[in-house]
Formats: structure tokens, sequence, C-alpha cells
């Protein structure tokens, strides 16, 4: 009766911590939306909204390490329960990671509106990435959250969609500064604000392979979509 106690205990501890970890996905998942409104809408109001929560989402992270290693240290967990905890721990960082690309999105809009000519630049190019981007991000919490592998390898097939329309967007981009050199500042700030949408299409991706590494007990980082693939079965 005892040990069944525990147990229900732990459970309860994992489920706490796995909350915390989808509360602050979706802290990030909410944001972008914000910054890429911002973006879209030039809106530096939007831009300063998404920066308040900048500071929110690290003590999240912070708060959620925390618990990890207090129950790692009171409950020593194996097996299972133990590549779950370190699968969270990684997430957690992806997530945070992914918080600070949308943070530099919301500062690099503000930095286009202050240089005098936004409305001149292709920003709705970005448009499609920025959906990819956020889509992949909803679509990897939610296969951590279900543990469904299967949705966890089409993120990683996915991640091959942002990285075509970041180098498509950069030759375009490039033609637009040699055509308007004046644009050539504000353009910068836009191509590195593309490479944020990419950067969070990667910690997405990272996400899922957290969500195999749980499942199957295979540590597929690094690895290629079919080495990937055959992993998941």
């Amino acid at each position: 009766m005892g040990d069944k106690h525990i147990s229900s205990q732990f459970d309860a501890e994992l489920n706490s911590i796995s909350t915390q970890v989808l509360e602050m996905g979706g802290l990030v998942e909410s944001q972008l939306h914000q910054a890429v409104y911002a973006l879209i809408h030039m809106s530096e109001e939007t831009a300063e909204q998404v920066l308040e929560a900048e500071q929110r989402i690290n003590q999240m992270e912070v708060n959620i390490d925390h618990a990890i290693i207090s129950t790692i240290g009171r409950r020593q967990p194996t097996a299972r329960d133990l590549r779950f905890l370190m699968a969270i721990s990684r997430t957690t960082q992806n997530l945070e990671r992914a918080g600070d690309e949308v943070a530099r999105i919301a500062r690099m809009v503000k930095s286009i509106i202050e240089s005098g000519s936004p409305r001149s630049l292709p920003v709705s190019e970005l448009r499609l990435a920025a959906d990819l981007a956020a889509g992949m991000l909803r679509k990897t919490l939610d296969s951590f959250a279900r543990l469904d592998t299967t949705m966890a390898l089409a993120i990683i097939k996915q991640d091959d969609e942002i990285d075509v329309e970041y180098d498509g967007f950069l030759r375009k981009l490039i033609t637009y500064m040699m055509e308007d050199p004046r644009t050539i500042s504000p353009s910068l700030n836009l191509l590195f604000l593309a490479k944020s949408l990419e950067r969070v299409g990667d910690h997405a991706k990272n996400i899922a392979e957290q969500t195999i590494f749980v499942v199957k007990g295979e540590d597929v980082r690094h690895s290629s979509v079919d080495e990937v693939a055959s992993v998941v079965g």
C-alpha cells in the first residue's frame, strides 16, 4: 500500500512537470503568433508585448529545472521515467531558446519600424515560413504530450520545408537590396528575422526528437531522417 502511495505521488509530480512544460510551450507559441502579427502589421506595441513576456518564459524554465532536479533527487527514477525527465529538461531548453528567437524577432520588428521605411519591405514573403514555424511548434508540443512518435517523425521531416522557405527568401531579399541599396540596413534585419523563424523550426524538431527518445529509448539527435524513421518503425 505504501509503495502504491509513493508511486501515485511520483506520477502526480511527473504530470505536474509535464503540465508546466506544456504551459511554457503554449506561451512561446502565443508569443510567436504575436511577433508575426507585429511583423505583418508593423506594430511596435505588439512587439513590445512580446518582449515583456520574455522574462516570464525564462523564469518558467528555471522553475521546471528546479522541479526536475528535486524529483530526481527524491525519487531516483530509472528507465523510462528517467528518460522522460531528461527529455523534459531538453524540451524546456529548446522552448527557452525558441522564446529567445521570438524575442529577437520582436526586437528586429522594432528596428525595422525605427528605420522609417517598413512598408516597402517584402515582409509578406515571410508569412509562409512563420506559419510553418508556428505550426511545427504547436504540433511538436502535441506529439510530446501524447508521446506520439509518428507525429514526431512527421515534424522532423517538415523541418526541411522551413529551410527551403528561408533559402528562397534569402534569394529574393538579395535581389531586393540590389535594386534599392537604401533598403540594405532594414533588409538585413529582415534577413536575421527570417533566420530566427528557421531556428524556431529547428527547436521544434529537437523537441520531436525527445518524444522519440522517451518512447523508443533511442537518442536520434544528429541522425538522418531515414535513420529516425527506422527507429520509429
